[in-house]
């Protein structure tokens, strides 16, 4: 008889901030694997007259979209035979032996293929590939990012973190939009607060790249990172982009002296359900070979949001190490992650980031939230405000430079309440909605945004459009600053328009210092070159280390609700409606069929019926449509829009994920986002109805209150993985979408794999 005791030991383990999060088996099939994949091809490169006509397994009547652009611009011919002819023992040494130059290696990089790059660096232990880091970096010292954002998105607290984020060190700043119609107002801040810093701190705002592109050209950012780019064909077309055509953005914005990193990193594609049961660091190595391709200067990769995903399969972090050595190896210019939260374990999470810390890379992370981890709309940070002690702590006891620079409280003061007051000025001198003394008062002293005055919201994006209308530019924000006594910070704008003009900082790895001088891997090269083997853990110890208690089979999680009672029924092809008060609610392909409620356990009759009244009570009329040819929420909601006769729809995933889309916008643009789906009420979905109604009657329209968790992800993205791969696997490419109607009403049902806690209502 099996004994029944407990240890109170593996009992209080089970409590553990760790075992809120999944790890899973390997599952190659859908691509949680790490690296090493069974499906992964063999390196491969056959050239014929000059002309390639197999690469990595495949023909060239196969080539795929990433292939097709490879073979264009990626492959260097002339050094293809030598390197691909090189061992895969032989590469791997040279990456870690003292004697072989960084730029030997970066010329060999050219003629590899993807297969044969992460053959090599896979071969590589963690100590080996930090030895790598070290050498490929191009840029002889570490620099690092910043992320300023705030869930108010108040401009005063936006402004005076950027002024704080930039006298601590961090060479670029990156902000983002709860509300994407707020975009000039946090970018035209965060531009004030950097100069007010530090002058040459680049800056940018992460929005949909039509907008951003626009921003740049006007002067209002500095840097793009919103290029991503991925590894499989599906998951391109799932973001109506090619490789060719993020290239050309990409000259769009060089073109006008505008800075460009390409975005990637491994498990997106698993994440999307089109990893084509390939492992993520061969699917990487195709991405880092297309941003070279491309011509960008480099990359943000690292997993960045992905990096709960990749750190639940075996080798995870070793993988995401890998991934940031390619893209050095490609002689790219690498922010290397360490900006999403990766774990509830603080253990854990600085566990990952000392590959990247210890030898170095050219932005050690891709985002330091500078704000409280509450106030960071990326989703939460790794690290954060609270934690800058003991990151300069870390630096100190390994004689590590992470970066980020001591201040005192008196100096963080002077400089946040000048960067309130500056952006008061602009705002004042350009006709905007007034930053008031009590906002200027609470930025310079607030922990976050909660101890900032509210503002009038629905007056701010009205404010931010006819920004956008006047077309002012940061030439007109460094007169308002002249003329309103900020003439030291009105240069430092000007300034950074000098810098486009000469453009220094598009070379590899760029920075600006604040006397104006660009540093980068052509005038401060990294030269170091610099040991050997050691204990490398496989076979039989590291299975033993992989077989833990807790590690569940993913099979398992993410069930649809077995319910044969019918919630929708299809009654004809869905066609375009002409009632100017009609909102579409457009549901994915497995809404109500496949799968029966959303990720915090909310039944999809309910959440229908939800939303349905929500339309009503704002003098809507409501009418629900199936999109069968998409599972990107975006494409559901911009579908339904098209169809709408009021032209604007509520886009629904099966997992929660909610949009409110317009006809007229672009697909990946929207009006409100609603990505935070575990937190969701039903009042939160009777909220999302009301707001799309008034968005259809042209009403005046407040967002829907922003609720963040920002564990949400670590905890959780193992489950949406899953739940968003049956999604996909019920997408029918090319069909027609359907109209549906409710065939039964909210009743008590048994609830399959219901999540834990209440969530809160958010309001219209």
């Amino acid at each position: 008889m099996a004994d029944a005791r407990r240890s109170r030991r593996f009992t209080a383990r089970e409590e553990s901030e760790l075992r809120r999060e999944v790890l899973v088996e390997p599952w190659p099939e859908l691509g949680l694997v790490a690296a090493d994949g069974p499906a992964d091809p063999e390196p491969e490169l056959v050239v014929e007259n000059g002309r390639v006509v197999r690469l990595d397994g495949r023909d060239a009547a196969d080539f795929d979209v990433i292939d097709r652009f490879l073979v264009a611009h990626g492959l260097d011919l002339e050094v293809a035979d030598e390197a691909m002819a090189l061992p895969d023992e032989r590469l791997a040494r040279m990456l870690v032996d003292v004697d072989v130059p960084r730029d030997a290696l970066v010329r060999l990089a050219r003629g590899l293929t993807p297969a044969k790059l992460a053959r090599v660096v896979g071969m590589l232990d963690p100590v080996e590939l930090m030895m790598a880091l070290k050498k490929l970096r191009a840029r002889r010292d570490p620099g690092n990012q910043a992320h300023v954002t705030n869930l108010k998105e108040s401009p005063a607290l936006l402004a005076a973190d950027a002024a704080e984020a930039a006298r601590r060190g961090f060479d670029e700043l990156e902000t983002t939009v709860g509300v994407a119609r707020y975009a000039p107002l946090n970018a035209l801040a965060l531009l004030v607060g950097s100069q007010v810093g530090r002058p040459g701190v680049m800056t940018q705002c992460a929005v949909e790249e039509r907008r951003n592109l626009e921003l740049a050209i006007r002067g209002l950012v500095t840097y793009a990172e919103t290029l991503s780019v991925y590894g499989t064909e599906p998951v391109f077309a799932d973001g109506d982009d090619t490789p060719w055509s993020k290239a050309f953005l990409a000259s769009a914005y060089a073109s006008r002296g505008v800075k460009v990193r390409f975005t990637s990193g491994t498990g997106s594609e698993a994440l999307m359900g089109h990893a084509q049961g390939l492992s993520m660091l061969y699917l990487e190595a195709r991405c880092v070979s297309v941003v070279r391709a491309a011509g960008a200067q480099g990359v943000q990769n690292g997993s960045i949001s992905c990096v709960a995903l990749v750190l639940a399969v075996p080798g995870g972090t070793r993988a995401i190490l890998a991934e940031n050595v390619l893209a050095a190896w490609l002689d790219l210019e690498v922010a290397s992650g360490n900006d999403a939260i990766a774990s509830h374990s603080p253990i854990r999470k600085t566990a990952k980031l000392m590959g990247q810390f210890l030898p170095g890379t050219d932005f050690v992370t891709s985002g330091y939230s500078i704000m409280g981890r509450r106030d960071n709309t990326f989703g939460g940070g790794n690290y954060d405000a609270d934690d800058i002690d003991e990151w300069l702590t870390l630096q100190r006891d390994w004689q590590v430079d992470g970066g980020i620079e001591p201040i005192e409280e008196l100096e963080a003061l002077r400089v946040r309440e000048r960067a309130a007051r500056a952006v008061q000025a602009v705002f004042a001198e350009l006709g905007l909605p007034a930053v008031t003394e009590a906002e200027v008062e609470a930025a310079t002293l607030a922990h976050g945004s909660a101890d900032m005055p509210d503002r009038d919201r629905a007056a701010d994006v009205e404010a931010a459009d006819e920004l956008l209308a006047r077309e002012i530019s940061a030439l007109d924000v460094a007169l308002a600053l002249d003329r309103q006594g900020f003439e030291d910070v009105a240069e430092a704008v000007v300034g950074m328009l000098r810098q486009r003009i000469a453009a220094d900082y598009l070379q590899t790895a760029a920075v600006i210092e604040p006397d104006g001088l660009v540093r980068s891997a052509v005038n401060d090269p990294n030269l170091y070159l610099g040991p050997g083997t050691g204990y490398r853990l496989e076979g039989e110890r590291w299975a033993l280390l992989q077989a833990l208690p807790h590690v569940v089979d993913p099979r398992s999680l993410g069930a649809a609700v077995a319910d044969a009672d019918a919630i929708v029924e299809e009654s004809g092809p869905a066609v375009p409606g002409s009632d100017p008060a009609e909102v579409v609610i457009a549901v994915g392909p497995a809404f109500a069929d496949g799968l029966r409620e959303t990720i915090a356990g909310l039944p999809h009759d309910d959440v229908l019926a939800a939303v349905v009244d929500g339309v009503r009570e704002a003098g809507g009329s409501p009418r629900i449509v199936r999109i069968l040819r998409a599972a990107d929420v975006a494409f559901i909601g911009h579908d339904g829009a098209v169809l709408s006769g009021s032209g604007v729809a509520l886009g629904l995933q099966s997992k929660g994920t909610a949009v409110i889309h317009r006809a007229d916008l672009q697909p990946l643009d929207n009006l409100e986002l609603f990505g935070m789906s575990p937190l969701y009420t039903l009042d939160s979905y009777r909220a999302m109805g009301r707001n799309a109604a008034g968005y259809a009657l042209g009403q005046r329209v407040g967002p829907v209150p922003t609720e963040l968790d920002n564990f949400a992800r670590a905890k959780l993205i193992v489950r949406t993985t899953l739940l968003h791969a049956q999604e996909a696997r019920a997408v029918v490419p090319g069909a027609a979408p359907v109209e549906l109607e409710i065939v039964g009403s909210a009743r008590q049902r048994p609830r399959s794999g219901r999540l834990q806690g209440s969530a809160p209502a958010a309001g219209g």
